[in-house]
């Protein structure tokens, strides 16, 4: 289904940071470009044809996630999906390993942050400490991009729904899904989310076309001016081809997903047990369990992550050193010290911070790429612990 970086001689283990577009998802982009370019906010034939088309697409996008499809706005991707939502409010809740488009809206409004467990997982008792009645949000990802820790999203809304009726508030919550949708159930009604931001880019589908669910009757403003597109949600001409590859990708997914989350989850297990044998000091990070299945992040005390990065890169294995989004940033990775600091003392140095690197997994990846991996890291480790030890 993809094309595979195998010719490339590549082994790609960052799909945490971008996914290769898949080939049928492809196919149904480049016939959109070709047929539906018109205008769908236009009064003649084709973009009467085309509205059609994009509000078919809203109700598959719907389904998905068991909403209505007036719930849904299309946007330019997760940061935006993000963004329309903290600016909207001015007292939130959300914890110290979120991405940084809600970290960096967030530090615009009154925010309270809450801090996340050794295990990178946030104790929804602390959330509901943090409410006041004051507070209008919180905002808690249901997976962690870096880490992979899965958040116990439903445990937090029963405490905020719990606050709401006690104290007759109207507390909204809100999830950034980014990583969540290609393996965990997103069924916004057994959740109980109000709020939720997604995109098509780690999903195998295009780049730069995500949504929104925003649950009927929240307030909720548009922070784009221009036009009344997407119902007044968001101003800027629908991009229709891209809409339509990104429910190609969540049809895809929705179809793989168990099966996939089995094999990665094989993958995943093997990978660990083969790295505690590589090096005794390696540490995992983030909690075993409640973790995405095609995570992996590890620190390995005193070596530098961006020397491993390019080390292993240089073999042909494609990795992360942190957040990618975050990259050029020569600080630690704020969710690597989230946890570091939630220890009894903050046990880790900074230097030992640095050496957290992230092997995120996908469709393609095999036991004989996790394998030649390991290999690589062995090498490297062998020749860097000369310098760094």
């Amino acid at each position: 289904m993809l094309k595979s970086t195998k010719k490339l001689n590549k082994i790609y283990l960052d799909y945490a940071s971008a996914t290769p577009m898949d080939v049928n998802v492809l196919k149904v982009l480049t016939k959109a470009l070709k047929e539906n370019f018109a205008n769908a906010s236009a009064i003649h034939d084709m973009a009467v044809k085309n509205k059609k088309v994009l509000d078919n697409a809203r109700k598959d996008v719907a389904r998905f996630f068991d909403a209505h499809s007036n719930e849904i706005f299309f946007t330019s991707g997760s940061t935006e999906s993000n963004n329309i939502v903290i600016q909207n409010f001015k007292n939130i809740v959300t914890t110290n390993i979120e991405h940084a488009s809600v970290l960096e809206p967030a530090r615009l409004v009154n925010t309270t942050f809450v801090g996340v467990e050794t295990d990178g997982i946030v104790d929804p008792k602390k959330i509901k400490k943090a409410l006041t009645l004051e507070t209008e949000l919180v905002s808690v990802m249901c997976a962690n991009n870096e880490i992979g820790t899965i958040q116990p999203i439903k445990e937090i809304v029963k405490e905020i729904r719990h606050f709401n009726k006690t104290n007759n508030t109207k507390i909204l919550f809100h999830t950034d899904a980014t990583q969540a949708v290609n393996y965990l159930d997103l069924n916004v009604e057994r959740l109980g989310i109000d709020l939720m931001s997604f995109n098509a880019g780690k999903i195998y589908g295009p780049k730069g076309i995500g949504a929104l669910y925003v649950r009927r009757r929240t307030p909720i403003k548009k922070i784009i001016f221009g036009g009344d597109q997407e119902n007044g949600m968001r101003a800027g001409t629908e991009n229709l081809p891209a809409i339509l590859a990104f429910v190609e990708a969540l049809k895809i997914t929705e179809k793989i997903k168990d099966k996939e989350v089995k094999r990665l989850k094989k993958l995943q297990e093997y990978f660990i047990k083969k790295l505690k044998t590589l090096d005794k000091n390696i540490i995992l990070n983030g909690d075993i369990e409640n973790r995405l299945p095609n995570n992996i992040n590890i620190t390995i005390p005193k070596i530098p992550s961006d020397l491993l990065v390019i080390e292993l890169s240089a073999r042909g294995v494609m990795v992360s050193a942190k957040s990618a989004c975050k990259s050029g940033d020569e600080k630690a990775s704020h969710v690597i010290q989230a946890i570091r600091e939630s220890e009894q003392g903050g046990s880790l140095l900074n230097k030992e911070v640095d050496g957290s690197i992230r092997f995120s997994m996908g469709r393609e990846t095999t036991k004989q790429d996790i394998d030649y991996t390991l290999k690589s890291l062995s090498q490297i480790l062998s020749k860097l612990k000369k310098w760094y030890t």
